[in-house]
């Protein structure tokens, strides 16, 4: 299993990753990854890690489609891509309908044949085999809809690529989706995951590669008083259940039920503005299990069960203070490597 580092993207600010990328290099971290949501993008926060850094493997966790059309996603990748000297992972992921009507202005139809649209143009583009044309439900290149003024012709890429095959993971939650990506992606990003419950993805993993990649965010948090060590997860939980997706279709609400655990009740006091009760309705055993937190004996021994599960990579989560990420990335790697 290796190691990653998840930085996600900024809140208020810059999250100030330089030393902290150069300190996860130095001690064997395969790779480092960067989010977006509405706010900071995923790519210069990596392009910028890139030119401090030499061999560490540097991903989007997730770019999201909406954000930029397949080709122009290629562009970004093929251009991260020669400038890190073959490094750049593209992960990828359709967000919700909050963020893709709220903040990119488009419809939330029909993901999963996005998806596969998405996907086909974007390796078209990046392995440069001739003229990219395609004509699907979502999109169509040369574009032949309404305003088209049918002067577009098929065009292949300027530059050529640094490798025609650039990785893609994708985020993925519902089972459909998570299928999908065994059949046209390199990974998957669970977004929140067990150890111990890993076998409610065997439907949908059971046509996998054998080289699939499975990288699953892990919050690490050391303390030894495990209460304490929950409370951040709990946190994070209570936000993604109840503040990150609408009321009656919020993918990670999903996801955490068919995990076994009923969340309706941190759902409703979330968004009746409690959220201090509901955070404290997060269940214990949920958020243990998904994250490594307590004591350093007690993560050590943890690890073991994460080691024998399907994933291939665990990335920690990033704090606030770079200062305590760096000690955390030696802890976790004395632990680990």
């Amino acid at each position: 299993m290796k190691l990653g580092l998840h930085i996600g993207y900024w809140n208020k600010g810059p999250y100030e990753a330089i030393e902290v990328a150069k300190e996860a290099e130095n001690l064997g971290y395969d790779s480092i990854w960067a989010g977006e949501a509405y706010g900071s993008d995923a790519i210069t926060p990596l392009a910028w890690l890139g030119s401090h850094t030499s061999k560490i493997r540097l991903g989007t966790s997730v770019m999201q489609l909406s954000a930029r059309t397949p080709a122009a996603a290629a562009m970004a990748a093929l251009t991260m891509d020669h400038l890190t000297k073959g490094r750049f992972i593209c992960g990828v992921g359709v967000s919700g309908p909050q963020v893709v009507e709220g903040w990119y202005g488009q419809g939330f139809r029909k993901p999963l044949e996005r998806t596969r649209e998405w996907m086909s143009i974007f390796r078209q583009v990046i392995a440069r085999e001739g003229p990219v044309e395609f004509q699907g439900n979502q999109y169509q290149l040369p574009y032949q809809g309404e305003g088209a003024m049918g002067l577009g012709k098929p065009l292949k890429s300027i530059t050529h690529p640094y490798r025609k095959h650039i990785p893609v993971y994708m985020g993925a939650e519902g089972p459909k989706n998570i299928a999908l990506a065994t059949e046209i992606a390199d990974g998957w990003f669970p977004i929140f995951v067990s150890p111990y419950r890993m076998h409610i993805f065997d439907e949908s993993l059971q046509n996998k590669p054998d080289d699939f990649g499975i990288a699953a965010m892990v919050q690490v948090n050391i303390n030894d008083d495990l209460k304490q060590a929950l409370l951040p997860v709990k946190w994070m939980i209570g936000l993604y259940v109840g503040g990150m997706g609408a009321k009656d279709q919020n993918f990670h609400k999903q996801m955490i039920e068919r995990m076994g655990f009923d969340m309706q009740k941190v759902q409703d006091l979330y968004l009746a503005g409690k959220q201090q009760e509901a955070i404290e309705a997060v269940p214990d055993e949920l958020v243990d299990e998904i994250s490594l937190s307590g004591p350093v004996d007690r993560i050590r021994e943890r690890i073991a069960d994460w080691k024998k599960s399907s994933v291939t990579t665990m990335m920690i989560g990033r704090t606030e203070s770079p200062d305590d990420d760096i000690q955390r990335l030696r802890q976790f790697a004395e632990m680990v490597l």
